[in-house]
């Protein structure tokens, strides 16, 4: 299984496999036409109110994992939970999109890490 990142700017590839958004509010700026998202899965996104308390500040992000993954954990992500799994299941790769400019602190890498871990 390969679950990839990549930013809601990035060009996308056919190597991408199913680009699923995994942001709240779309990507400022990119056309949809242009962004070949497959799923916009809003349910995967953190609450607002976790949003705004991360604010992508590096010092913050180990109990930014923490209260996502609980997030996560909760029945109101279960379907959009359901739905990646279930891309997972049947594709070789997918793609989670996400707009924020830090790519090693935001929610995408978070939400890859509890995939691969709640997969195992």
């Amino acid at each position: 299984m390969d679950i990839r990142l990549k930013r809601a700017y990035d060009l996308p590839a056919r190597s991408d496999g199913p680009r699923v958004l995994v942001d709240r509010i779309w990507p400022r700026g990119v056309a949809k036409a242009d962004a070949d998202i497959a799923h916009w899965l809003k349910g995967l996104a953190p609450s607002t109110e976790l949003r705004k308390w991360f604010g992508h500040d590096p010092d913050k992000w180990s109990e930014f994992r923490e209260r996502y993954l609980r997030e996560l954990s909760s029945d109101a992500a279960g379907p959009d939970l359901q739905t990646v799994k279930g891309l997972l299941d049947e594709h070789v790769r997918i793609t989670l999109v996400f707009a924020a400019k830090d790519k090693p602190h935001n929610n995408a890498v978070a939400l890859r890490d509890f995939l691969l871990n709640d997969r195992l």
